[in-house]
């Protein structure tokens, strides 16, 4: 049975984008079509500066809205990559097979680098190296596919590599996964930056709508997102990016197809307003089902624990696998060193 990877950093609310381009589909299709692994990946949020108290908050909230978008546990297995050692295990021995040249090119380090100077901050080595972490996600559990936006895809092609690399040097020990993509709205973008995704640590807030926003939050967030000159309905991605994107939300809402829907509309008025109701009416359920989890701390613990387990029995072979083939000495041999005495 074909294996899906894939996780959600807690840097932020879970948005619309978080929804509409992952986990809608890990709750409909990857969980019931393979056998699936979901994680919230808390070490990756350490790349930067995080609170401790927001940081636990967070990594709570985010598991339980992936319970309550409708993850479940009897069919997938869902857990916290913290809890799972196999990770950093596998991670060094991929920081050895990787380059530092690779690293460095990896667009979302120029690009967070960037950023992070800008502010006047101290750049993480862990922010070179996160790739590899995530190389260390995805092959230690023997996924063949790995469900990403756009701006991930690098990061798969370097797990690709990393696998490749590793198998032809020491023998074969990894799958070699594929980025696997949605064909509408994998990438939900900044109602008020149609040029930017709608991510979670956006400062203002004010182009995310996040799954926890009230309704009428919704409505107000959806009816001031910026458009595009001009009058008339069209799906124009890079000459009408702000009108594309709420015909592309709009169509991954309600199922249609943002081309056909762009002829359904005759003023930026009325698309706005269809498309707040139907994100309102598509959050509804993950709201509801994330008040009931809420108020039953002890299952999600639960299902977390249980989902940890799981993963490290998944993990463990491959990684221990990688270890022997790498030519490092099993634990076993130390045993039988001390009961011998030696």
């Amino acid at each position: 049975m074909t294996r899906v990877f894939s996780g959600i950093q807690p840097t932020g609310h879970l948005t619309l984008g978080n929804y509409l381009g992952a986990l809608r589909r890990w709750v409909e299709t990857d969980q019931h079509q393979a056998d699936s692994v979901f994680c919230v990946v808390d070490l990756h949020a350490l790349t930067v500066d995080q609170d401790p108290a927001r940081l636990l908050r967070l990594s709570r909230q985010t598991a339980t809205l992936m319970l309550a978008a409708g993850l479940d546990p009897e069919v997938c297995t869902v857990f916290l990559q913290s809890h799972v050692d196999e990770h950093t295990r596998l991670s060094y021995l991929l920081e050895c097979v990787a380059t530092d040249g690779e690293m460095r090119r990896m667009i979302q380090y120029k690009e967070k680098t960037a950023k992070v100077r800008e502010r006047g901050g101290t750049v993480r080595l862990s922010l070179l190296t996160y790739p590899v972490l995530m190389a260390a996600d995805i092959l230690g559990h023997g996924a063949d596919e790995v469900p990403v936006g756009d701006d991930q895809v690098q990061h798969v092609e370097l797990a690709r590599d990393l696998a490749v690399r590793f198998n032809q040097r020491y023998g074969h020990t990894f799958v070699v996964p594929k980025a696997t993509r949605p064909a509408v709205a994998a990438r939900v973008m900044n109602l008020q930056n149609p040029a930017s995704k709608m991510g979670k640590s956006d400062e203002s807030g004010l182009g995310v709508v996040y799954l926890l926003d009230e309704p009428d939050d919704v409505r107000k967030k959806v009816m001031r997102a910026v458009t595009d000159s001009g009058r008339d309905v069209e799906y124009d991605r890079e000459g009408r990016p702000g009108v594309a994107n709420l015909l592309e939300i709009l169509a991954a809402c309600t199922g249609g197809n943002p081309e056909s829907l762009a002829d359904v509309y005759h003023s930026y008025g009325a698309l706005k307003k269809d498309t707040a109701e139907a994100v309102v009416e598509v959050l509804g359920p993950v709201q509801a089902r994330h008040r009931e989890l809420c108020a039953d701390p002890a299952y999600v613990e639960g299902v977390l624990r249980d989902g940890a387990e799981k993963a490290r029995a998944m993990a463990r072979p491959t990684v221990d696998a990688a270890y022997r083939a790498i030519g490092l000495l099993p634990p076993v041999f130390e045993t039988a060193l001390s009961a011998a005495g030696r």
